[in-house]
């Protein structure tokens, strides 16, 4: 069986949605193996989005010079810079204060396809181009357009992992080998 990683943020957490979302991903057919509410160090969320790295950062960077140029904005005259580079940095502050603006529920699922199955669920990153039925879809409207004119992360409700390898990653990184657990569901045994 796969296993992935899910974070539901402090959006979540605030909103009281942990259920409803546990729920969504159990009807899935997928089970919880590891799950506690943390309020993430900076140190773990460096290691989680490799933000250390300044090709991460130049990317979230240029991201955010895209959204500029999408909504006709200009980033010089609203952030003071449109170096890749220091958006990056400014975008970096903006997620970690919204990640550590409150608790957080860590979670690894497992079953059959769980990553595609989880991506599926969760919905595009961005909430306002989330269809219905999705975590994202239903439950966010944000943007990163609002988001940068805010100076702020974008409120999506949940991280989750976008391949195998990520997912492996970050369960390793919030979890240690005691705290996950190997049982079997009802329904995996009929």
């Amino acid at each position: 069986m796969e296993q992935t990683f899910v974070l539901i943020k402090p959006d979540g957490v605030k909103r009281g949605l942990v259920g409803e979302l546990i729920q969504k991903f159990e009807r899935m057919g997928l089970k919880i193996v590891a799950m506690k509410m943390v309020l993430p160090a900076e140190d773990l969320l460096t290691k989680h989005y490799r933000s250390n790295d300044s090709e991460t950062l130049k990317r979230w960077g240029e991201k955010t010079l895209k959204t500029y140029t999408k909504y006709g904005k200009n980033a010089k005259k609203d952030l003071g810079t449109d170096d890749p580079l220091e958006l990056g940095r400014m975008v970096r502050k903006w997620l970690f204060d919204y990640v550590t603006s409150g608790p957080v529920v860590a979670m690894i699922l497992e079953g059959r396809h769980a990553v595609e199955n989880v991506i599926a669920l969760a919905g595009p990153t961005m909430p306002v181009q989330a269809a219905s039925g999705t975590i994202r879809g239903d439950y966010s409207t944000d943007s990163a357009a609002y988001a940068n004119d805010e100076k702020r992360g974008v409120m999506n409700l949940v991280h989750i992992s976008a391949s195998l390898e990520e997912a492996n990653f970050e369960k390793t990184l919030w979890f240690k080998p005691f705290e996950i657990y190997d049982y079997k569901r009802a329904d995996e045994l009929i």
